[in-house]
């Protein structure tokens, strides 16, 4: 992966508006595949099983384009990266095909045990350089394109040298990787730790950007909480207008994990997406067209 990031980001596919594919929603999903252009999963549910979700994954295969978004990378921490993981990645990311794979810019791990949040790291030049490293590292192992999310987060970390828009931009450029950017996290983060989403992204390297998640958030009694579990609301919206004026990027999806309503409601934001997609960045709206006559519920199996 030694190649120049912007000649790879040129020559990545451009994959639409896409969904999460989460097992409570399996069968809307590939019975909507008509209005849907491709699935993210989290790879940690498909890497080395059979059964059901095995299944699953080899039915979505049959529709859709698939990339992996991933929890247990744990990028950012000080353990040594996990070879097995990294093989069972591999594995899954070779046998999808797919044409990046992603997952947080945070740390999971600490002293070989996995803490199952996604935690801030320290916004230093240390970090930077030992992130970046890693990051190569993984690359070059994986044999694909590693982009890296944006993420929440609840407190501001003691001793930072650099602010975090200046850190995730330091990281992204000396690893000369591609980004994953939340506009729900940048929104997210900015009520709760006040300060402007707009001036964020204007100091992050936007043109980084690979894909980005839309998703909605809950009010807890001090913060607003990512959930996922909620309607992506127009402040939302407006912050994925902005990115999409302003840089080309491959594909963008809405997350929805928890609380799920009919599922009308979400064809509803996936064409809420669209719609901006195709005042913005008609190339993404592009690829529903294409494929509307090439998916058929019936190509799908699905799984009870």
């Amino acid at each position: 992966m030694s190649q120049d990031f912007f000649k790879i980001k040129n020559d990545l596919p451009v994959l639409g508006v896409g969904l999460g594919l989460r097992r409570e929603l399996e069968s809307e999903t590939f019975a909507n595949a008509d209005k849907i252009d491709w699935l993210e999963i989290v790879p940690e549910n498909y890497m080395d099983v059979g059964g059901r979700a095995r299944a699953r994954l080899e039915a979505a295969l049959k529709q859709f384009p698939v990339v992996t978004h991933g929890v247990n990378l744990s990028i950012g921490s000080t353990d040594e990266l996990n070879k097995d993981y990294l093989k069972s990645l591999k594995g899954l990311l070779d046998f999808i095909d797919a044409p990046w794979f992603s997952d947080h810019l945070c740390f999971t791990s600490f002293g070989g045990a996995y803490m199952h949040d996604l935690l801030p790291l320290p916004q230093t030049k240390e970090a930077v350089r030992h992130i970046a490293e890693r990051i190569k590292r993984v690359q070059d192992y994986i044999e694909r394109p590693l982009i890296l999310e944006n993420i929440s987060y609840y407190m501001e970390l003691p001793h930072a040298e650099i602010s975090e828009a200046q850190f995730l931009g330091e990281v992204l450029e000396k690893a000369d990787c591609g980004l994953l950017l939340d506009v729900n996290n940048v929104y997210v983060n900015s009520i709760n730790l006040n300060f402007d989403p707009y001036k964020y992204l204007a100091a992050i390297p936007l043109d980084r950007t690979v894909q980005m998640h839309v998703a909605g958030h809950s009010h807890g009694d001090e913060v607003i909480i990512d959930t996922h579990g909620a309607p992506v609301i127009e402040p939302v919206f407006d912050l994925l207008t902005y990115v999409l004026e302003r840089v080309p990027v491959k594909a963008v999806m809405l997350e929805r994990d928890q609380n799920y309503p009919p599922f009308e409601d979400i064809l509803a934001e996936l064409e809420e997406i669209r719609s901006i997609a195709a005042n913005t960045q008609p190339a993404l709206t592009l690829v529903s067209q294409s494929n509307t006559q090439l998916k058929s519920p019936a190509d799908a199996v699905l799984v009870d």
